[in-house]
C-alpha cells in the first residue's frame, strides 16, 4: 500500500470528510446499524478493532474461492491467470487489514484499555463467521454483489476513520511509536496513522469497485 506524507494525508481526509457516503445497500445497514447497537455510536479503538476484523472476511473467502476456481479452468490459461491476480489481490488487501487489526490491538493495550472476552472476542468471531458465509456465497453466486458490499465496508470505515480524526484533534500530538512501525510504516502523529488508515481503505473500496466493473467477473 502507498504511504503518503503528512501533507497527502491531511488532503486525504479532506477529500473523505467532503464526499458523501455510498448509499448502502440493506445488508450493509443492517451490519452497520447492528454494531451501532452493540457496541455504541461513538468511534473508539475497540469498535475499531472489531471492524477490522471483520474487514479481512470478504478477502479471505474470495481467496479461498479464487484457489478452488484456478483448479477447474485449466482449459483456459488466460482467465485462470486473471482469478490469481484477484486471489494474489485479496491476500494483499487481507494482509493490509490485518496491519490494521495488530496496530489497534497494541494501541489499546498502550492504553490499558479492558475489552470483555465475549463482547470484544467471542461475538466478533460470531459475526465474521456468519459474514464469511454471505460473501462466500455471493461470490460464488453473483461476483457483483460481493464486490459491491465490500465497497460499502471499506467506504463505511474510510469515512470512520477520517471522522474520528476530525474529532480527537489531540491525536495530532501523540506520537505513534510501535514494533510494527518497520512493516506498516512511521508517522508523525497517530492522527496521521488513522488517516493512513482511512485512506487504505478508500484504496481498499476503488478496487472493489474496479473489479466490479471487469465484466469476466460480473
Amino acid at each position: 500500500m502507498q504511504r503518503l506524507d503528512p501533507d497527502a494525508l491531511r488532503r486525504a481526509q479532506a477529500r473523505t470528510l467532503a464526499a458523501p457516503r455510498m448509499r448502502y445497500s440493506l445488508l450493509a445497514q443492517a451490519l452497520f446499524v447492528g454494531m451501532d447497537i452493540f457496541y455504541g455510536r461513538r468511534r473508539t479503538l475497540s469498535k475499531f478493532k472489531v471492524l477490522e476484523l471483520i474487514a479481512r472476511v470478504p478477502y479471505q473467502a474470495w481467496e479461498q474461492v479464487g484457489y478452488v476456481a484456478m483448479t477447474h479452468t485449466a482449459h483456459d490459461p488466460g482467465f485462470a491467470r486473471r482469478i490469481f491476480d484477484r486471489v494474489r489481490e485479496s491476500r494483499q488487501q487481507q494482509d493490509n487489514e490485518q496491519w490494521h487489526l495488530l496496530i489497534l490491538q497494541e494501541l489499546i493495550g498502550a492504553r490499558g484499555i479492558r475489552e470483555g472476552a465475549i463482547r470484544y472476542w467471542l461475538v466478533p468471531q460470531l459475526v465474521a463467521f456468519v459474514y464469511y458465509q454471505i460473501v462466500w456465497l455471493l461470490y460464488v453466486v453473483r461476483p457483483a454483489a460481493a464486490y459491491h458490499l465490500n465497497a460499502e465496508f471499506e467506504d463505511h470505515a474510510e469515512h470512520e476513520y477520517m471522522e474520528f480524526v476530525r474529532d480527537h484533534p489531540e491525536l495530532e500530538q501523540a506520537p505513534f511509536d510501535s514494533i510494527l512501525t518497520e512493516d506498516y510504516g512511521r508517522f508523525a502523529s497517530q492522527a496521521d496513522l488513522f488517516r493512513q488508515i482511512g485512506y487504505d481503505e478508500r484504496v481498499h473500496k476503488e478496487e472493489s469497485l474496479a473489479w466490479l466493473a471487469a465484466p469476466r467477473f460480473r
